[in-house]
């Protein structure tokens, strides 16, 4: 019985040495394969190449216009390129508008081009555009208020933003005014918005639906200034009227309107919109897929929106999210050939409007949805990723700490963990996963000023954007990818029990998305 003692627990001895000396070779060799994907992202990087052709040659991506069809056509071919299998899948149908010239000009009392632009789905002007006296919408006390106020707009183009105490940014004003001077602005500033912001609820509007209701009272167009609280910046979004042309002009324009318009000056635009409505489009998301050798009916999902608003060109919202999974993907395809699941990416359409077409991908694909090991999410700009969430999974903690133990240590250190956070109800595509209960995961940036320079603005250019930062963020989705194919099972999908809200209600995991498939809906 000892002897049988004795070479029993030799044997697991051995066994365990013949486990450890596997575990440390399989460990050098996934540090081999890391290496191997740091040296090609160094050496050989098309981040530049594929900005140029997205950001700079096709331009803003607007769900439904002829661009957003170009981007999604170079996508595929780009995916082909790199020896993927990829397809523009349809999931609805859009509004088709294209933008054309757009002009701003003051007439009276003086010439001067405004800088602006028509917003998008805005309706065209006739040839010769529009022109009339311009009148700022003042504050509101109540309702009937604004009611009266609305009979007094008929033939006029309207003012309907808040024309600022200070065209000077909080930092230049914190840097260089006394600690009173900066203390009284701060409480000019917050008073005025408190002002405006209880004006606008006696509307019964936002600035977005608000022209409707001018539209209807006889106003002949719109002006709009959404100020970043940086000079020269403001925010591009869509026009929700039916007839009369929406214009947003930079807020150093807009004040110089709003000040003549209420000192009596009664100053004169003309408006020259000529935008194209082409019917309806079908909507897509570009799909690509390199088949998993070993497990190909399991997924491990990039996951970046192509859309964006058209003030600019999109390239930090989010054209350097499309370009990190691209080129993930190419060092992978180097690197890694027998990837043991399946990668899929998603470039979604229409995530400007509501996350519609990660949203439709996952109502569409159960097959799919069922069998993903974890989706990869970037979108909020060209900075390094320094931030991961679990999401509200329990173990995410396990898997996604353990695969960050492989990057480069100057990467590894900057990323901040947060376990096992909360789940998405939105901001971006990772959330529809999320509320299917798919472990997905939002890599989050650094800021680069994302939120006042670039997020929806009209200086959201290639000039923008940082390409050391998105090399490093390819770096990590190609590795954090690899150890995803790699990993022996499919992770945990538990989840955390929510909390219990101030009501002291249970919170229950979210599930309010679900895609919008056309515009008119």
């Amino acid at each position: 019985m000892k002897l049988y003692t004795k070479q029993r627990n030799l044997k697991s001895f051995g066994l365990a040495c013949m486990l450890l000396s596997s575990s440390a070779v399989f460990a050098q060799n996934k540090d081999a394969v890391v290496a191997a994907i740091v040296q090609e992202a160094q050496a050989n990087s098309q981040l530049e190449n594929y900005a140029f052709e997205l950001v700079d040659m096709i331009g803003p991506r607007l769900v439904g216009s002829p661009q957003m069809q170009q981007a999604h056509d170079w996508v595929v071919r780009q995916y082909v390129a790199l020896g993927a299998d990829a397809r523009n899948e349809p999931y609805g149908e859009w509004r088709s508008w294209e933008r054309g010239t757009s002009q701003a000009t003051m007439t009276y009392p003086r010439i001067k081009s405004l800088e602006g632009t028509q917003l998008a789905f805005s309706p065209m002007t006739k040839e010769k555009g529009v022109e009339a006296e311009v009148v700022a919408m003042p504050l509101f006390s109540s309702q009937l208020d604004f009611q009266s106020w609305l009979k007094t707009v008929k033939g006029k183009i309207v003012l309907i933003g808040m024309n600022p105490v200070s065209g000077r940014s909080d930092a230049n004003w914190k840097e260089s005014a006394s600690a009173k001077g900066y203390e009284k602005y701060q409480a000019l500033k917050n008073e005025q918005l408190k002002q405006w912001e209880l004006s606008m609820t006696y509307t019964g509007s936002t600035r977005r639906t608000l022209p409707l209701a001018l539209e209807t009272a006889g106003a002949v167009g719109v002006i709009d200034s959404y100020w970043t609280e940086l000079p020269g910046l403001t925010r591009i979004f869509d026009a929700k009227s039916k007839q009369i042309p929406v214009f947003n002009i930079t807020m150093e324009d807009y004040s110089l309107l709003y000040r003549m318009a209420t000192r009596g000056v009664k100053p004169r635009i003309l408006l020259q919109g000529k935008s194209k409505e082409l019917g309806t489009a079908k909507t897509y998301n570009s799909i690509a897929e390199i088949k998993g050798k070993e497990k190909p009916n399991e997924y491990v999902v990039l996951s970046a929106h192509l859309d964006s608003w058209d003030g600019a060109s999109g390239a930090t919202d989010n054209a350097t999210g499309v370009i990190t999974m691209m080129e993930a993907v190419r060092i992978l395809r180097k690197v890694y050939p027998e990837n043991k699941r399946t990668i899929l990416v998603g470039n979604w359409g229409s995530e400007e409007q509501g996350l519609n077409g990660s949203s439709a991908f996952v109502e569409d694909h159960p097959d799919i949805a069922k069998n993903i090991q974890v989706v990869w999410n970037q979108d909020n700009g060209t900075g390094r990723i320094v931030r991961i969430a679990g999401s509200g999974f329990e173990k995410a903690y396990e898997y996604i700490g353990r695969w960050l133990q492989y990057l480069p240590e100057e990467f590894r250190n900057e990323i901040q963990t947060s376990f096992p956070g909360m789940p998405g109800t939105g901001g971006s595509d990772h959330s529809s996963f999320v509320q299917k209960g798919i472990p997905a995961f939002g890599l989050s940036s650094t800021s680069w000023d994302y939120g006042k320079l670039t997020w929806h603005t009209n200086r959201d250019t290639y000039d923008k954007i940082v390409f050391d930062e998105v090399k490093q963020n390819a770096i990590i989705v190609a590795v954090l990818t690899y150890l995803a194919c790699e990993e022996p099972e499919l992770v945990s999908r538990e989840k955390i029990v929510l909390p219990v809200d101030k009501t002291g209600k249970q919170m229950q995991w979210p599930t309010n998305l679900q895609s919008k498939r056309t515009s008119g809906n």
